[in-house]
């Protein structure tokens, strides 16, 4: 049976990455139409997944390049791309239009240097990894934990905790740099 056949791309744990990759084109959609709340909430659904697939591709012996492959960019979607939609549509574009904006030329340098980050972070994973292994540490922050940590800082925002943009991009930075950092994190 397909579901748990390592060599499909379709196996069990491969359909939860897809759905992992479906939560954050869902985002995307609630972003696009400003409701930041269930574009979160769609995200963290993708973060279930996320967890869900690599226990199960281990737990049943499914794990493969393609796996790791698909994983990672089910990652790139919803651990990279989405967190920066999300701050920029619920920041950056709001206060583009405000007396004191911030230039898009700044959060644009700032975005891509976090897209960049990630996707490198990401890349350098796969090349790193061995089908069907875990570590017992991360080295560098790991994109899920990336994305947590920009979520956390949009609702800082949101509660009018921190209102600096310029506080923002640093934070930006500061995770984006942490992404490819030697600091160890423990796998859970």
């Amino acid at each position: 049976m397909f579901l748990f056949n390592r060599d499909s791309n379709f196996n069990l744990a491969n359909l939860i990455t897809f759905l992992n990759i479906g939560a954050g084109a869902t985002a995307i959609y609630f972003i696009s139409n400003q409701d930041y709340n269930l574009a979160v909430l769609s995200a963290w659904i993708g973060g279930i997944f996320d967890i869900f697939d690599g226990k199960i591709a281990r737990k049943f012996g499914l794990s493969s390049p393609f796996g790791i492959q698909l994983d990672s960019f089910a990652d790139s979607l919803s651990f990279v791309i989405v967190p920066l939609f999300l701050l920029y549509f619920a920041i950056f574009y709001n206060i583009s239009n405000s007396a004191e904006p911030v230039s898009p030329l700044i959060f644009g340098a700032v975005f891509i240097f976090y897209l960049v980050s990630g996707l490198r972070r990401l890349i350098n994973f796969n090349l790193k990894s061995n089908v069907g292994e875990v570590s017992k540490f991360f080295v560098g922050v790991p994109t899920p934990l990336g994305a947590i940590l920009l979520w956390l800082c949009y609702l800082t925002w949101q509660f009018n905790l921190i209102t600096n943009p310029y506080f923002v991009l640093t934070y930006i930075l500061l995770i984006g740099y942490l992404l490819n950092s030697k600091i160890k994190i423990p796998h859970l």
